[in-house]
């Protein structure tokens, strides 16, 4: 018999045990993918613990190993906002890896273009330029999601695939230097234009400003009025729209800031990695930052631990491969199986007691 007088928790206990489901879901569903990853290595002879031990060595096991897994944080980080932000709507945009070559693009051409000016005056244009392009290209897929109904995770996939061609066509053609004779790409960046390392660390100036873009996410999102009709959108579209909210906006405004700060990847990685916009742009970035938004539940601030993860990961990809005689792409396929698992997971929210204070009433 149940007893309906018993008091239900409230405040720090209830707001705990409501935020923790956030957390302790995604976590089983990671390790759920490193089992499913344990058993496909075991299949093909190979020890997962010796995986596991050799990625911990090259992602986080000396100070060059961490510098190596900071380095690869910068990109991801601003992937993974690409796809948080338009996330916060209902929407699954997953082809910010276009808006990152592009953004690269835009800051190499103006880069090239501007090379003999004052790096007051060519860097914040290299950076305007790339979150410009980026923000016009995701943009478009909210636009087309809003006007046209047309669906924009397939749009922006579709759209990803249409920016690395294009990327390729400028930079072997309209854009190409000469002097690039092995390696098509734009003209090289002075170093009067070269985004530096953090002092103290041989990790360039990205990581820092794309942890600072995570937090003003997060301010954005839960501080703002904004953020607050985002939310409301979010979870009913045709419901904020009869309640008069700025649906349209809001669509055009989350993918274009996402699209900004992808493009901004691009930048970073053309101004403190590469030195010149080429086909290097598209690594796949965009793709590993949609992994981490999910994994991060779409949370900007958790995108930061989520991401440094990942890019630990990514770093060991060469070391794997000399050491176990496996494929660069193993870490791919473990990446695959941690996706798949956080999908799954999707379901069972709010399916557990433990996690509803609402349901806290003892039979």
């Amino acid at each position: 018999m149940t007893d309906n007088s018993a008091p239900v928790p409230n405040g720090f206990l209830g707001t705990l045990a409501r935020r923790s489901e956030a957390v302790i879901l995604p976590l089983c569903a990671l390790l759920v993918g490193f089992a499913v990853f344990s058993i496909f290595l075991l299949l093909q002879g190979k020890s997962p613990i010796d995986f596991f031990s050799l990625t911990y060595r090259a992602g986080f096991g000396t100070a060059f190993s961490w510098q190596n897994t900071l380095s690869r944080t910068a990109p991801l980080l601003f992937a993974a906002l690409c796809v948080a932000l338009p996330a916060r709507l209902g929407l699954v945009v997953i082809g910010g890896e276009g808006a990152i070559v592009l953004g690269g693009v835009a800051a190499g051409a103006v880069g090239a273009l501007l090379s003999n000016s004052f790096g007051l005056i060519a860097i914040p244009l290299m950076v305007i330029s790339a979150m410009i392009v980026g923000g016009l290209w995701i943009g478009a897929v909210g636009a087309l999601r809003y006007y046209r109904g047309v669906n924009e995770t397939i749009a922006s996939l579709l759209m990803a695939y249409i920016a690395i061609a294009l990327m390729n066509h400028l930079v072997e053609g309209p854009l190409r230097d000469p002097t690039s004779l092995n390696k098509p790409s734009t003209k090289t960046l002075p170093d009067h234009l070269r985004v530096g390392d953090i002092p103290g660390l041989e990790v360039h100036w990205g990581l820092a400003f794309g942890m600072i873009c995570c937090v003003l996410a997060w301010v954005l999102i839960d501080k703002t009025t904004w953020g607050f009709a985002a939310r409301i959108a979010g979870g009913n579209m045709r419901a904020a729209q009869v309640q008069g909210l700025p649906v349209g906006r809001l669509i055009i405004a989350f993918t274009a800031l996402g699209g900004a700060f992808a493009g901004l990847a691009g930048y970073f990685e053309v101004a403190a990695v590469h030195g010149s916009a080429n086909a290097s742009l598209a690594t796949g970035y965009g793709y590993t930052g949609i992994l981490i938004a999910f994994l991060a539940r779409h949370n900007p601030l958790a995108i930061i631990p989520v991401a440094i993860l990942l890019a630990g990961f990514e770093a060991s990809s060469g070391l794997i491969q000399r050491r176990m005689d496996l494929p660069d792409a193993t870490t791919l396929v473990l990446q695959g199986f941690v996706f798949l698992s956080i999908l799954m997971s999707d379901t069972l929210y709010g399916r557990f007691k433990a996690f509803a204070p609402e349901r806290w009433r003892s039979a």
